[in-house]
C-alpha cells in the first residue's frame, strides 16, 4: 500500500469519524432538548410538528377528541374542561378550547388574548391537526381538533392540547442540517487541502528522492535535489544530496586517481627508458669490443654506473613520494631552530654552490635569532635540499646568485628561497609541484633530476600542516617559499 494511498485513507477516516460523532452529538443534544430518545429521524423530520405531545398527553387528547365528535356540548361544562386541563397539569400540558372566535377556556398561566391571535384557523376537515406555534416569547407544540357544537354546523370549535417547548430546540431543529452539511464541507476541504499539502511536502519530494535513487543506481550522479523545507523530509532529501555530492567526488577523485596512475605509469616509463637505453647501448659497445682500450672501457662503465645510479635514485624518490601519499611515512616532529637548520643545509651544500659559481645572499633581518618551529628535521632538510637543488639546475647564466629570507607572519614562519634563472612562464607555475612536471614539452633530459622534487617538498610541508608556493616571471627568476607553524612553549 502506498503512502498516498495510506494519507488519503487517513483523512477519509478522519471524515468519517468527525461525522459520525457530530452527528451522535447532535442526537444528545436532541434528546437533552425534547426528551424524546426513541428515534434520531424524529429530530429530522420536525419532530414537534408530527409527535407534539407525549403518550399521556396524547391519550388525553383522544378522549375530548371523541367527546368533540360524539357529544360536543359537554365541552361547554367548565368543570369538566378544568378537570382535563388538571390532568394535563400533571404531565406538563396546556388547554385551550375555541367557541366560534373567543377562547372560552384556557389554561390560567396562558394569555388567552394573545393565543387567540395567534391559534390557527378553523379547518374543518383536520387535515393538519399537529404542528408549533409562536405565542409572544413562548414556543408551542400542539394538537387540535376541529368540529361543530350542533348539527346544523352553525358554531364552531376547537380543542387544543398545548406543551411549551424552548426555542432553542427550534432553532437548532432547522439549522442542524446546515450544520452539518457545512460540517462536512468543511472537513471534506479541509481533508482535500491538508492532503495537497502533505503530498507536496511529503510524497514530491520522495518521489524526487527515489528518482534521484534510480539515476545514481544507473550511474548517473548528476542530477542535484534541492529543497527549501526544514522539516524531517528536508533534512532527508539534504542528507541524500550531501551524499550523492560526496558519492560524485569520490567518483571524480578515483578517475582522477586513475587518470594520475596512468600519467605516473607513462612519466616512470618515460624517465626510465633513457638510462636504460643508454645503459644498454653501452653494454652492447663493451659487448661488441668497442672499448678496446682500458680508458675507453673505464669511461663505459662509469657511464653505465652513473645511469643506474640516477634508476636508483629516481626508484628511491619515487617510493618516497608514494609514502607521503599515502600517509604512511611517519613524521618525527621536535622543536627545530629554523634560522640554525636553514644554515646547517647552506654549509653542507658549500662545496656544491662553490662548483657552480652560486653566491648565497641573507636578506634576513631575523637570521641571528633562533626561531623554533615544530617540524620533523630529517624531512625539513629534504625539503631544502630539494629546493636548493632545482635553484641549481635552473640556473645557467652568471652570475647565479640565490637569496634566502626568513620572517614571522602571524603564528608562522615563512622560508622565501630566490634565485636569478630564466623564471617560469605563468601557465606552467601552477604545475610545477606536480609531479614528474617539467616547462619543456618534450621533457628533454638536457636537465637531469627524477622530476618529483618539488612534489615531495609540496608533500612534507603540507605534512606539517604549512604551505607551499612559487612566484616567477620570465627573464626574473624563481621564488619558492613555504611556512612551517612557530613553536609555542607551553609549560
Amino acid at each position: 500500500m502506498s503512502i498516498r494511498f495510506r494519507l488519503l485513507l487517513s483523512f477519509t477516516s478522519v471524515v468519517v469519524v468527525s461525522v459520525i460523532l457530530f452527528v451522535s452529538a447532535a442526537y444528545l443534544l436532541s434528546v437533552a432538548v425534547t426528551g424524546d430518545f426513541r428515534s434520531i429521524s424524529s429530530f429530522y423530520n420536525i419532530h414537534y410538528s408530527l409527535h407534539p405531545l407525549s403518550e399521556e398527553e396524547e391519550n388525553l387528547f383522544l378522549d375530548m377528541k371523541y367527546l368533540a365528535k360524539h357529544d360536543p356540548k359537554l365541552l361547554l361544562d367548565k368543570e369538566r374542561l378544568e378537570e382535563y386541563d388538571l390532568q394535563l397539569k400533571m404531565v406538563q400540558a396546556q388547554l385551550a378550547v375555541r367557541h366560534n372566535d373567543a377562547i372560552i377556556y384556557s389554561t390560567p398561566t396562558l394569555n388567552s388574548r394573545e393565543l387567540n391571535q395567534v391559534l390557527p384557523d378553523y379547518e374543518m376537515g383536520n387535515y393538519a391537526i399537529r404542528s408549533t406555534l409562536n405565542s409572544g416569547n413562548q414556543f408551542f407544540s400542539y394538537a387540535k381538533f376541529d368540529f361543530y357544537f350542533d348539527e346544523a354546523k352553525q358554531d364552531m370549535g376547537s380543542i387544543f392540547v398545548l406543551r411549551e417547548r424552548s426555542p432553542f430546540a427550534e432553532i437548532v431543529r432547522t439549522l442542524l442540517p446546515i450544520l452539518i452539511i457545512v460540517f462536512v464541507c468543511v472537513l471534506l476541504l479541509t481533508g482535500f487541502l491538508l492532503y495537497r499539502y502533505v503530498t507536496r511536502k511529503i510524497i514530491f519530494p520522495l518521489d524526487r528522492l527515489r528518482q534521484s535513487a534510480e539515476q545514481i543506481k544507473g550511474g548517473d550522479l548528476s542530477q542535484e535535489l534541492s529543497t527549501n523545507a526544514g522539516d524531517e523530509v528536508g533534512q532527508l532529501v539534504m542528507a541524500f544530496e550531501d551524499m550523492r555530492r560526496k558519492l560524485h567526488d569520490s567518483i571524480q577523485l578515483q578517475l582522477h586517481y586513475e587518470d594520475n596512475r596512468k600519467q605516473l605509469l607513462s612519466n616512470i616509463s618515460h624517465d626510465l627508458r633513457t638510462p636504460i637505453t643508454t645503459i644498454k647501448g653501452y653494454a652492447e659497445g663493451i659487448r661488441d669490443g668497442v672499448t678496446n682500450t682500458p680508458e675507453k672501457l673505464e669511461r663505459y662503465v662509469d657511464a653505465i654506473h652513473t645511469r643506474a645510479a640516477d634508476m636508483e635514485h629516481l626508484v628511491d624518490e619515487l617510493l618516497f613520494y608514494s609514502k607521503l601519499d599515502m600517509n604512511k611515512e611517519p613524521f618525527s616532529f621536535e622543536q627545530v631552530d629554523l634560522n640554525g637548520c636553514v644554515r646547517q643545509v647552506v654549509n653542507e651544500l658549500t662545496l656544491e654552490f662553490d662548483n657552480h659559481g652560486v653566491e648565497i645572499v641573507w636578506n634576513n633581518t631575523l637570521s641571528e635569532e633562533q626561531l623554533y618551529v615544530l617540524a620533523d628535521r630529517e624531512k625539513l632538510k629534504r625539503v631544502l635540499l630539494n629546493l636548493f637543488d632545482n635553484c641549481l639546475k635552473y640556473m645557467v647564466q652568471s652570475p647565479k646568485q640565490i637569496t634566502l629570507r626568513i620572517d614571522k607572519q602571524n603564528e608562522f614562519a615563512v622560508v622565501r628561497i630566490s634565485d636569478n634563472g630564466p623564471g617560469i612562464h605563468p601557465d606552467s607555475l601552477p604545475h610545477i609541484f606536480e609531479r614528474f612536471y617539467r616547462e619543456e614539452p618534450s621533457r628533454s633530459q638536457a636537465i637531469r633530476g627524477s622530476g618529483l622534487g618539488l612534489a615531495i617538498a609540496k608533500q612534507i610541508i603540507e605534512g606539517h600542516g604549512g604551505q607551499i608556493g612559487a612566484d616567477s616571471e620570465p627573464g626574473q627568476g624563481l621564488a619558492l617559499h613555504f611556512t612551517l607553524k612557530l613553536f609555542e612553549d607551553r609549560r
